[in-house]
């Protein structure tokens, strides 16, 4: 869904109209609101938001699952090193800096 100028209100306007957005925004809009004539919030439907926070977190598993993905892959072609050493070259590293 696209914003139109007709989706984006001050936040002056979005108090007295509070009610007429809520609505818009349940029929489907989203409105952004403004502070000073910059973006400041958005309204957006609740069931939207939890959609929207779904999709985040899909993503983020979906990251992982890459990153399990090379882990194993490093494994089997044997890119791996001991987790004690590589602390203590570590800590040597830092103790030096």
């Amino acid at each position: 869904m696209s914003i139109t100028t007709r989706d984006i209100i001050s936040l002056s306007a979005a108090r007295a109209q509070l009610s007429e957005l809520a609505e818009q925004v349940k029929a489907g809009a989203e409105k952004i609101i403004t502070k000073n004539g910059e973006s400041y919030v958005a309204l957006i439907d609740a069931q939207r938001l939890d959609h929207y926070h779904r999709l985040e977190r899909a993503h983020i598993h979906l990251l992982l699952i890459d990153d399990v993905t090379s882990g194993l892959q490093d494994v089997a072609e044997g890119r791996t090193r001991d987790a004690r050493a590589a602390l203590a070259e570590r800590k040597t590293r830092r103790a030096k800096a």
